[in-house]
């Protein structure tokens, strides 16, 4: 990767993978884009570009103008978001998702968009989750997430697009609050331990899912970008996680820094539902081997540096 263009940058990954591109890059070989203007101190007065990812000739215009080499698409509505309006999210996930590869296509460029356990269904195996299995989900935002592993599947085939892709588990940050996924009880727990020393959950607390801190999600979407090609068995999309963990576990961890942290229950039977149907903890064996993904933040070490961050925004 030389030149960068990111669309969806104000999103829950967006905003830290710009940063931390511009960091890597340089400055000028990052161009931003999402359908509003940044809020972000961080990314004020630098180069932007306002896109909705429906628009394709405007999405080919920027493109033809800054010059990538490479494309990170992650424009997207998340699981809980999508089911209260699935037409809206098939316009933005799929539609979007065509125009991005379309573009990928006509200019040559490296292609990545991120995929999800929300690929995986209730009938797809619940523990060690391997890298191939049966997909079956029963959500929009899942049948997505299949659609779009296929479609770009079909790109690379077909048409050479060099699409790569991870299926990310709950990702968990400080820097941007929850936008509507399954797993935001797990970045909300955090806050609300700070904020107000109680939290309650919207996930029962015997529902393991798979959780993988920021920093390490970014990391992997920058090695595996600069995988060498003839590495990749797979494509679209690697299994990836840091850990598996329920709210009882988070709760246990937090109190080992706010003693007095409560945890309480009132269920939400939507996201409930769609927790159920992922996976308890995926394989990530596959990654490690093919392109070495390694992530470095443990359950005890990401709560002590989410604790400490949201402690220093007060």
């Amino acid at each position: 990767m030389e030149r960068i263009l990111i669309t969806g940058a104000l999103g829950q990954i967006g905003t830290e993978l710009t940063l931390k591109l511009r960091e890597k890059y340089g400055e000028g070989n990052v161009l931003p884009t999402d359908i509003k203007a940044p809020e972000d101190d961080n990314l004020k007065g630098l180069p932007f570009e306002i896109l909705d990812v429906r628009d394709m000739e405007r999405m080919k215009g920027i493109v033809s103008e800054f010059r990538p080499d490479t494309m990170l698409h992650m424009a997207a509505l998340l699981s809980a978001t999508a089911e209260k309006n699935p037409q809206f999210a098939w316009d933005i996930n799929m539609v979007g998702l065509m125009n991005a590869l379309e573009t990928a296509r006509e200019y040559d460029l490296k292609f990545f968009t991120p995929s999800s356990i929300g690929a995986f269904g209730p009938s797809t195996p619940k523990e060690n989750t391997p890298q191939v299995t049966i997909q079956r989900p029963t959500t929009m935002y899942g049948v997505n997430k299949v659609a779009g592993e296929l479609l770009c599947d079909y790109y690379f085939e077909k048409f050479g697009v060099d699409t790569r892709s991870v299926r990310f588990p709950g990702l968990i940050s400080h820097v941007k609050e929850p936008g509507g996924g399954t797993t935001d009880y797990a970045v909300e727990i955090y806050f609300e331990a700070v904020r107000n020393g109680a939290y309650t959950s919207f996930i029962d607390k015997s529902t393991n899912m798979d959780m993988m801190y920021m920093d390490d999600a970014i990391d992997a979407i920058i090695k595996l970008m600069e995988a060498d090609p003839d590495q990749l068995v797979d494509r679209n999309a690697f299994n990836v996680t840091a850990m598996s963990i329920n709210p009882e576990m988070v709760a246990n961890e937090i109190r080992k820094h706010i003693p007095g942290f409560t945890l309480d229950y009132d269920v939400d039977p939507v996201r409930q539902g769609i927790a159920a149907s992922w996976p308890n903890a995926i394989d990530a064996s596959e990654a490690k081997r093919q392109w070495g993904f390694q992530p470095k933040y443990t359950l005890e070490k990401m709560t002590e540096t989410m604790l400490e961050a949201i402690r220093n925004k007060k």
